[in-house]
């Protein structure tokens, strides 16, 4: 995508493991003027300036709560990516109003400092938690959601179109089961813990949904979603690809968790649409005119899905077996 060629490319939650994945890809496959990489951790910014270490990468030490400081640091973008959140579940059900503040709050702030900066365009990452969510951070990204679709149809967006792009755990990030698992399996456990035998997940790897953004952005018109068409894995066969042959011990579905994720709801059916790679969910409040949707800005086609359409992980049409498993995780017997 050229048109990132020369500009200046500001990401929230930058030292996170999508954004230092997202920085990286960047300067491997593009010649940005500048990446700002975005972030309230010090320590991570310490390391991230050590194996990222580029003249055209910019570290700045702040917090999407603080609309003064966002707004200053975001100035002359051509593009925000907005990936910085608090995304442990049980973290924001002990600890609410911190979640409100960075996953809501923290979304208008970044709007605010696109329209006050006239920032062409805003990319905000979404999680399949935000569909019919029952846990505090799945609510707080359906909010968040909300907030960036309808900032297209605010007069003050004038110059300024913003996307959402909505996609499963990514597993073999920080903090995620995968690496999870292999730290048990390191420190020698006799079984690895499963929530429940029929508990399904969408399955991303952290650079495939660094591709899928950069596809999105070249598709994006501003007040859709955007959705990979990804596979599913059965949770019980990710443990047995880490650690073929140990036990597994059922200890039951936590607080806010589900039996399966679902990405595109069957509310939103009338809103959908399939391209070959991706789904789009389109916008329910109005949009300024000439964002048709069926036909995105990189000139792809999409066609409506019927109205009982779903996309649930446990209903998926593709499952990775527990061999494709082994080879994505690097397990082996």
């Amino acid at each position: 995508m050229d048109s990132l060629n020369g500009k200046s490319i500001f990401v929230t939650g930058g030292t996170g493991s999508f954004g230092q994945a997202f920085v990286v890809t960047l300067l491997q496959r593009y010649k940005p003027r500048e990446v700002v990489v975005y972030s309230r951790d010090e320590q991570k910014q310490y390391e991230m300036r050590h194996s990222v270490a580029r003249e055209s990468v910019r570290y700045v030490l702040g917090d999407v709560r603080d609309r003064e400081r966002l707004t200053r640091a975001s100035e002359g973008a051509a593009l925000i990516v907005h990936a910085a959140a608090l995304k442990q579940v049980p973290t924001a059900e002990h600890n609410p109003i911190e979640a409100v503040k960075t996953n809501i709050l923290g979304a208008q702030n970044v709007i605010f400092a696109a329209i006050d900066n006239n920032v062409p365009r805003v990319m905000a990452l979404s999680t399949d938690k935000a569909v019919n969510p029952i846990n505090l951070y799945g609510a707080t990204k359906l909010v968040s959601d909300k907030l960036f679709v309808a900032a297209n149809s605010s007069g003050e967006a004038r110059t300024t179109i913003f996307s959402v792009v909505r996609y499963g755990n990514v597993f073999t990030s920080r903090g995620s089961v995968v690496p999870y698992f292999q730290k048990l399996l390191a420190e020698g456990a006799a079984k690895l813990p499963i929530t429940d035998v029929r508990m399904t997940r969408f399955w991303i790897t952290l650079q495939a949904g660094v591709d899928f953004v950069l596809a999105s952005l070249e598709g994006m018109q501003g007040g859709e979603i955007f959705v990979p068409r990804i596979p599913s894995v059965r949770m019980i066969d990710v443990a047995k690809a880490i650690a073929p042959g140990l036990g597994i011990d059922v200890i039951g579905i936590r607080p806010g968790e589900k039996l399966h994720e679902t990405l595109c709801p069957k509310d939103e059916a009338h809103l959908t649409l399939r391209f070959a790679e991706h789904f789009v969910i389109r916008p329910s409040i109005a949009m300024p005119a000439g964002r048709t949707y069926a036909m995105d800005a990189s000139g792809q086609r999409g066609a409506a899905v019927g109205e009982d359409f779903e996309y649930t992980s446990g209903s998926n049409e593709r499952f990775l077996t527990i061999e494709e498993l082994r080879r994505q995780v690097g397990a082996s017997d």
